[in-house]
């Protein structure tokens, strides 16, 4: 919103109710509206609609951004009522939907971990006489590894897709596969992949949210068979999600046999600070050159990335027992900065040697996990 102002737009914020107190960017946001919500990230459809109708009649709208996933079918609906340009209610579904982009990406080729719908009972039962436990129930809608539960045996998954009653359309069943976990960042331009940058888990976000621990990713070498595998399969996921232009998330794993396997992608920048992360190793604010891309967009004017630059970063985020935990005995000279976050220690490392931002991420684990680390058990939210 702040590099949208910069660039001369007028900035409409329509948020939830109970986000009006937020810290928001208000120098740079014009006006703004605010939706009750039926339940958490839940709105009413059709009063959304009707509050974009009536804003329509004294306000010019030529583009729509959804800056979460909660808010990408939203966006995608407005757009395709009032017929303004952007991702429509097909495409996001590839963007949002976990069974609607699996069955994409196996379609056109790439590889995914062995799934299915749950909608009738013989095709689980046959799916679970092939592919053997362990498996991985998942939301299709939700964020992240929120509502993600790991099943390991028939018994235990019977019980669970029976306790989803009513909802249990809105998940699917896939083969846990473990191996290594990548994140891929990416800006999209008239359908072609201007900047990537790969990364990867060093304990990934549902590793974390069931088991407990420190958060922690890092960039990876662009030279590495890592990246150079990781950007290939990236770019054929969204060539063949039919991504025009904006940001994209996207999460891979590297099973135990070597082989990539795409897991999910999303329409926005990545959660968790990584995009903090990402501008450390390369120079390059994935929030603002979205801005910057879609201003070009409405401007219709040509849009490119700078040269990333060659560093190397890494992340760490902990849960911590104190409100606002010390942090000068984690202070060195990779540090880039601290994330002021309240029961929480985050801290973003820079170098040129890779190896020392692992070695910086691996000490702040071992000090952290000894003295501040802090452990709830993980929610079960239902879906949305």
């Amino acid at each position: 919103m702040d590099e949208m102002k910069k660039l001369g737009n007028k900035v409409i914020l329509i948020t939830a109710q109970n986000l009006k107190e937020k810290q928001w960017p208000w120098h740079a946001i014009d006006e703004a509206f605010y939706m009750d919500e039926i339940s958490p990230s839940v709105w009413n459809l059709d009063h959304l609609i009707q509050g974009f109708s009536y804003l329509l009649k004294t306000r010019n709208v030529d583009a729509v951004i959804a800056l979460d996933d909660y808010d990408v079918e939203k966006a995608a609906l407005i757009r395709e009522i009032f017929r303004i340009p952007g991702m429509g209610q097909t495409t996001y579904r590839y963007f949002r939907d976990k069974l609607a982009m699996r069955k994409r990406a196996r379609d056109s080729g790439i590889n995914v971990p062995e799934f299915t719908e749950i909608f009738n009972d013989a095709l689980i039962a046959n799916f679970i006489h092939k592919v053997h436990a362990p498996w991985v129930l998942k939301p299709r809608s939700e964020a992240s590894a929120a509502g993600v539960k790991k099943i390991k045996s028939e018994e235990e998954l019977w019980k669970a897709i029976s306790s989803l009653g009513e909802q249990r359309h809105l998940f699917l069943l896939e083969s846990f596969k473990p191996g290594d976990v990548y994140h891929v960042d990416s800006l999209v331009y008239h359908g072609k992949v201007v900047f990537t940058c790969c990364s990867k888990y060093l304990a990934s976000p549902m590793a974390v949210s069931h088991e407990g621990g420190v958060f922690r990713t890092r960039t990876l070498n662009r030279s590495s068979e890592e990246f150079q595998s990781l950007y290939r399969i990236n770019t054929e996921v969204l060539t063949n999600f039919h991504m025009e232009n904006g940001i994209a998330h996207s999460e891979y794993i590297r099973g135990e046999d070597g082989t990539y396997y795409f897991l999910e992608t999303s329409s926005r920048a990545g959660g968790a600070h990584i995009p903090e992360m990402v501008e450390a190793a390369t120079g390059v604010n994935l929030w603002r050159e979205w801005a910057r891309l879609e201003n070009a967009l409405l401007c219709n004017k040509e849009y490119s990335v700078q040269k990333p630059n060659e560093d190397f970063a890494g992340l760490i985020i902990s849960l911590t027992k104190d409100k606002n935990p010390e942090t000068a005995p984690y202070q060195c000279e990779e540090v880039v900065s601290f994330i002021p976050m309240d029961y929480h220690i985050g801290i973003i490392y820079k170098s040129s040697d890779e190896d020392k931002v692992l070695q910086r991420l691996n000490e702040a684990t071992n000090t952290i996990t000894r003295d501040l680390l802090n452990v709830l058990p993980p929610k079960n939210k239902p879906a949305s």
